[in-house]
């Protein structure tokens, strides 16, 4: 302070210019410190049922379901934050407040191109308002969607589909258009978040129980793997089969009915245009267990390695002694039976992206906003594509240096040698000292200098064993209060 001692007024204040190079820019409208906003009264507004369809970079995330105290930020709790920002939601109302569904659970890394939620919004429009009973209650008693150690697990196992709410046609457009609300939203979201469309429901509409069915996408470089043999494979899943070895299993949530349907599973090339390049598993189903993706998408880059055969798939499915399955085709024996899952390590999560959801024609009118050009800004002004292609090509710049890096590197070392798919031409068989690279995707590699194959592995305990022992055990107490908090709901659940 002492050299500003003497100064004068003008002199100061020519001294803060220089320190401020935005002196010059517009100051906001000074507001008194102890002034606080108004706050908005809900129950003086109508609402309005609504589905919101959105994407997500799972990799920047926790999960899709709120957690307490995440590591990570949720999709679920950005997405509720913004509504509330927006002044769409009552935070005080929570998710019950505006009866929040989603269609299906992520797990921390997974992603969403076509997730789903549906709730009640404000609406100055007329609407009616929802039902007090408008989101079931919740089972936990540690909070909405928590199940203390098992946060994450608590309701990723889905019902069969065929037992979803049918829902009415959505209603008719009111006067406000609730297009307006994807800008209001994708303006506050952070970019890795995007709404795409948003829809006007009928009341009984869910986001998850009225959906018929879930398509999953998992992205793999080919390279070194046997598509045919993984073909051959995925198409043991159509149909109706019991996954409990395909799936993690959690107690908590003692799960008794391991039965789903998969209506669609192939290896395709990303772009047919290139068959050599990247690849994807299409799966799609009325209902998945939790983590069932990546536990088939491991067995099925082990049959692509060689490692395993494709009937391996048909033994694993092979569950129930009491319903054992036929060979799966002619000449080819009888699958084993296998009552409890082996021991394996499942597949990256940063591959698998909920692809879409599906549900009854007339149930929704996905919509966007069409604003009228504006001067300076254009006619996509309002549109995500321009950042999210803004996205893209910064990921394809960021895989190109990553290639570039390799060359790099290449110059002073050896690539490992290739030692699947075995048996195929140019592959060499594995030598003393050798190490295998098990592909789990994503880039991710296990190595091993041995294979133990997957139906001479220890197994875990059957289903009905791990059940009993949580329903006797630590579990007994918390059981206990979910059944009395939950007496006469349906006992459901979800990927």
């Amino acid at each position: 302070m002492e050299p500003y001692k003497n100064w004068s007024r003008e002199e100061l204040i020519a001294r803060l210019q220089q320190l401020d190079p935005h002196h010059d820019r517009p100051r906001p409208p000074h507001q008194h410190p102890l002034r606080k906003p108004k706050p908005l009264d809900f129950g003086a507004y109508a609402r309005r049922k609504i589905a919101l369809k959105f994407t997500y970079n799972g990799i920047h995330f926790g999960g899709m379901e709120i957690q307490r105290d995440p590591v990570l930020p949720t999709v679920e709790g950005v997405l509720f934050d913004a509504l509330v920002h927006t002044k769409l939601i009552d935070r005080d109302g929570g998710f019950d407040g505006c009866g929040w569904q989603r269609c299906g659970r992520t797990d921390k890394g997974v992603s969403a191109a076509g997730q789903v939620v549906s709730l009640w919004v404000r609406s100055g429009s007329g609407m009616k308002t929802p039902a007090a009973d408008a989101r079931e209650p919740s089972t936990s008693e540690d909070g909405p969607g928590l199940e203390g150690d098992f946060g994450l697990l608590d309701d990723f196992d889905e019902p069969p589909t065929n037992a979803s709410l049918p829902t009415n046609p959505h209603p008719k457009e009111s006067e406000e258009d609730p297009t307006t609300y994807i800008y209001k939203l994708n303006h506050v979201l952070p970019p890795t978040i995007r709404i795409l469309a948003c829809s006007t429901v009928a009341d009984d509409f869910s986001a998850r129980h009225s959906c018929r069915w879930r398509h999953y996408k998992y992205f793999f470089s080919p390279q070194g793997l046997d598509l045919a043999a993984m073909s051959d494979a995925a198409s043991r899943l159509v149909g109706e089969h019991d996954f409990r070895n395909l799936c993690k299993i959690d107690p908590c949530k003692q799960i008794t009915v391991f039965t789903r349907r998969i209506l669609h599973a192939s290896i395709d090339p990303v772009d047919p245009a290139h068959p050599t390049g990247m690849h994807v598993f299409n799966l799609r189903g009325n209902a998945f267990l939790y983590n069932m993706v990546r536990h088939i998408m491991a067995v099925l880059f082990l049959v692509g390695t060689g490692l395993e055969q494709p009937s391996v798939m048909s033994a694993l499915l092979n569950a129930d002694p009491a319903r054992p399955l036929p060979p799966f085709r002619p000449g080819e024996p009888a699958p084993p039976v296998v009552t409890s899952k082996p021991e394996f390590i499942i597949a990256d999560p940063l591959p698998l992206v909920l692809w879409d959801c599906g549900y009854d024609d007339g149930a929704l009118d996905w919509r966007v906003e069409h604003p009228k050009p504006s001067p300076g800004r254009g006619e996509a002004w309002k549109s995500p594509v321009p950042g999210m292609t803004c996205a893209y090509e910064r990921a394809v710049i960021g895989a190109t240096l990553e290639e570039h890096f390799l060359k790099a590197a290449e110059a002073h070392y050896e690539r490992p040698k290739p030692y699947f798919p075995i048996g195929a031409p140019g592959v060499e068989p594995l030598g003393p000292g050798g190490m295998m690279a098990l592909p789990l995707g994503g880039g991710m590699t296990k190595r091993a200098a041995t294979y133990t194959p997957l139906l001479e592995r220890k197994r875990g305990l059957p289903a009905e064993q791990m059940n009993e022992r949580y329903r006797l055990g630590r579990g007994a107490k918390k059981l206990e209060r979910r059944a009395a908090a939950n007496a006469g709901a349906d006992d459901d659940a979800d990927e």
